[in-house]
């Protein structure tokens, strides 16, 4: 079979005796590099991928030729999440559209009801707003409360509006969905929020707990970042990214004020959703986080 290497692997391999082509047909790969000169002659040479394939070298790298390794087995949940987001990547061609949105509103109103919270065990964050606003956005916008049939051909529209919350576990990522967000109140939502992240790092989420969610939020807020690239979690058409707020300078038409805001990230289906309409989608999404009280009506 015909191969492909540098010139360096060619010269490397005459010096040491290995015959390149033979090593092409035995390991069934169409690139070969001065590694797999080396792994043929400590005879740990692997076997030829079973699709033909050169991209799967790079999972078959002997790294201990290199220094100490260990080995850590990978959580179910992990590799699930893996399968699915591999899958979702290669499937959908995602787009990110990035906006900000004015959070000072929010916190204002986190803190006014701070003791009323306390009084009630649970506590307001930005999170619950987002939940709540999110689920107003998609009211507002139906073509993103949808999901696209199998053969790509119908666009189902949902009656309903699921908000999923991504939890980040020591077992994995986990995705509990608060159903009918769009009929709940803030201290509801909070409520619930609370109470199925726990349940998620307890791993005790029930299984109505989990999947049909219309949308999902991935809220990296509490770690730090100024933006990212959340990967759509199919049937969802699109799923919206936070990171951590911070004061910017905002010209108010009279002077510089610091303002308060929070990044967002809107990766979405670019085969049912198009730029414009994202774009719509998120500043309307960041006016209701501006002016809360329109979500409260």
């Amino acid at each position: 079979m015909s191969y492909i290497a540098s010139p360096a692997t060619r010269a490397y391999a005459g010096e040491k005796g290995v015959d390149l082509a033979a090593l092409a047909r035995e390991t069934g790969r169409e690139t070969l590099a001065r590694e797999d000169v080396d792994r043929h002659l400590s005879g740990s040479t692997p076997a030829a991928p079973a699709s033909g394939s050169d991209a799967s070298r790079y999972w078959q790298v002997d790294h201990a030729a290199h220094g100490p390794v260990h080995e850590e087995p990978m959580s179910r949940i992990a590799r699930v999440a893996a399968d699915n987001l591999s899958a979702a990547n290669a499937m959908i061609p995602q787009v990110t559209h990035h906006d900000r949105a004015d959070l000072r509103a929010v916190e204002a109103m986190c803190a006014r009801y701070r003791d009323a919270g306390a009084a009630r065990g649970v506590r307001l964050t930005a999170l619950t707003f987002h939940v709540l606003a999110l689920a107003r956005t998609l009211r507002a916008y139906p073509s993103f409360n949808a999901a696209l049939s199998a053969d790509g051909e119908t666009l189902i529209l949902k009656d309903y509006v699921h908000i999923g919350i991504a939890v980040d576990t020591e077992h994995g990522l986990m995705v509990p969905v608060i159903r009918d967000a769009d009929r709940k109140g803030l201290w509801r939502i909070a409520e619930e929020v609370a109470t199925l992240a726990g349940r998620a790092q307890a791993r005790k989420l029930r299984g109505q707990e989990m999947g049909g969610a219309s949308m999902t939020i991935s809220n990296l807020g509490g770690i730090g970042g100024t933006g990212f690239t959340p990967i759509v979690n199919p049937p969802e058409l699109a799923i919206l990214g936070l990171t951590r707020a911070e004061t910017m300078p905002h010209w108010d038409g009279e002077g510089w004020v610091p303002v308060r805001m929070v990044p967002l990230d809107l990766s979405y289906d670019h085969r049912v959703i198009n730029g414009a309409d994202a774009a719509r989608f998120l500043r309307h999404h960041a006016s209701l986080i501006a002016d809360p009280r329109r979500i409260l009506l």
